[in-house]
């Protein structure tokens, strides 16, 4: 494996969960890519498949009901699909860490802050009790908490919730991981604090060297840390490509939808509709009966397939972008015209 290569491939991942109502197809066929040093995050709608696609890369989820029933995930050049349990426990903490939404339930109440970290280190490296505390003294006080030593002793009832965020994003670098996996780890976290652990990440990123997939609904903290954008709706992935490219040409409907509903982008509603029904997912584009663009032709068939548009590995599944017969881009509020007479840069959409 060259340093060019991804760190984490995704190939064609489907997930399901198996339930007395009938099978949820939670994820159904997702393809990304993750590469070392970089932040790739994805978007959609609570619902979408995010938080299952990231759960699916080391198997979190509960088997049964769930299960990875078709698709690739290869991290560093081993297939984790084909791993036994004891395999993807050694990898779990040591290699790849997630950081969760809520600290509050993914902390131990009755244990203390230095007792858990400590745990998460000897569980991985054969080190003395003593120099166990030491690093994780040392964690914590790279994570921006004072008083590390002292803190060691207190439950987690007596931390702000800030503070226990920065807790788990120290257990989840106590073994120096490639690939942290972040679950919208700032949602219930106020702005100011929001930020400090925004820039904490990018700056353990850039000491590190580890790649992050990151799970968020919030585009403003997507422009705020990605590099890469994958945008996800019913299980399917919609758009992808640079951060800059999906914001300043951003080429599905879906896409634009929710940039739409940033602030002072108008879209106070939010996006008319729900999402479909993961048991008995309809033909054609998923988004198909919420899009104001869709004719005919969204609702048969598969999901579009993925075509190139302007930029760096940016693509789009919208059977408007097909190089076929009409070859059409749709833009917000102008006449459909050849991807050909595009710019050079791409056109914003407001």
């Amino acid at each position: 494996m060259t340093q060019d290569d991804p760190l984490l491939t995704v190939e064609n991942l489907h997930t399901s969960f198996h339930t007395d109502d009938g099978t949820v197809n939670a994820v159904d066929g997702v393809d990304f890519t993750v590469r070392r040093g970089e932040t790739v995050c994805l978007v959609g709608e609570s619902g979408s498949g995010k938080t299952v696609a990231c759960e699916s890369i080391t198997q979190l989820f509960k088997r049964p009901p769930g299960e990875i029933t078709a698709g690739s995930i290869v991290f560093d050049g081993i297939e984790l699909t084909n791993c036994s349990e004891r395999e993807l426990t050694d990898i779990r903490g040591a290699r790849i860490s997630h950081v969760f939404q809520n600290p509050q339930n993914a902390l131990n109440p009755v244990y203390t802050i230095g007792w858990q970290l400590l745990e998460a280190i000897e569980l991985h490296q054969d080190v003395s009790r003593a120099a166990a505390r030491a690093e994780a003294v040392e964690l914590l006080d790279r994570v921006g908490i004072s008083e590390a030593s002292d803190r060691l002793e207190a439950y987690p009832h007596e931390l702000s919730g800030g503070m226990k965020q920065r807790v788990m994003i120290a257990m989840a670098l106590a073994c120096q991981p490639d690939l942290l996996i972040a679950d919208e780890p700032t949602t219930a976290l106020d702005v100011t604090i929001q930020a400090q652990i925004l820039r904490l990440l990018k700056d353990l990123q850039a000491e590190y060297g580890i790649g992050i997939l990151f799970v968020t609904h919030d585009l403003g903290v997507v422009a705020e840390i990605a590099d890469r954008v994958v945008v996800l709706y019913a299980g399917k992935v919609m758009e992808r490509g640079t951060v800059y490219d999906v914001f300043e040409t951003p080429c599905h409907p879906y896409t634009r939808a929710l940039l739409d509903c940033l602030p002072g982008r108008g879209s106070l509603g939010g996006i008319p509709g729900s999402l479909p029904d993961p048991m008995a997912p309809p033909a054609g584009c998923r988004f198909h009966d919420r899009c104001p663009d869709a004719v005919p032709d969204c609702s048969t068939g598969d999901q579009p397939a993925f075509e190139s548009v302007v930029g760096e590995d940016h693509e789009v599944s919208c059977l408007h972008y097909r190089t076929a017969a009409e070859p059409t881009v749709l833009e917000s509020g102008v006449e459909p015209r050849r991807p050909s007479e595009r710019t050079d840069g791409g056109d914003t959409h407001d």
